[in-house]
């Protein structure tokens, strides 16, 4: 529903206007594309990165990637993209799918079973695509 008096409106169409006079082909643009771009780390990397190489007594980096995983479930699983990454780095980092759907699951009890289940639709969508089609 649209409300030609609704400013934000009128302002997005107005962006999406200039959009396509500018390249027609942004007619058809989706964020979701830039997520192909974005690599999947090697598990050495994310380890070196995120894990234990620069603090041995530390989280290694599958767990700090599940907490962020809860972290993003939380928030509302808003951030689709975000939670796609970190469930492709955290197959790559050697989680299995149990551990990944018992971290959103847990996640419920804080952000609400709609925040669980929109990350479970989105951890599944990753999990379900055949090795390097992401």
């Amino acid at each position: 529903m649209t409300d030609a008096k609704n400013p934000f409106d009128a302002m997005m169409r107005m962006g999406q206007d200039m959009a396509k006079a500018m390249n027609p082909a942004l007619e058809a643009f989706t964020p979701k594309g830039f997520e192909n771009m974005m690599p999947t780390m090697s598990a050495e990397m994310l380890e070196q990165f995120m894990g234990k190489t620069f603090n041995p007594d530390g989280l290694d980096a599958k767990t700090r990637l599940l907490l962020t995983l809860t972290g993003l479930t939380i928030q509302g699983a808003q951030a689709e993209a975000q939670i796609r990454l970190t469930v492709r780095h955290l197959v790559e980092a050697g989680a299995t799918k149990q551990e990944i759907a018992e971290t959103i699951a847990q996640a419920a009890m804080f952000g609400g079973v709609p925040a669980m289940s929109k990350a479970m639709e989105l951890a599944t969508e990753v999990l379900d695509t055949p090795e390097g089609d992401t």
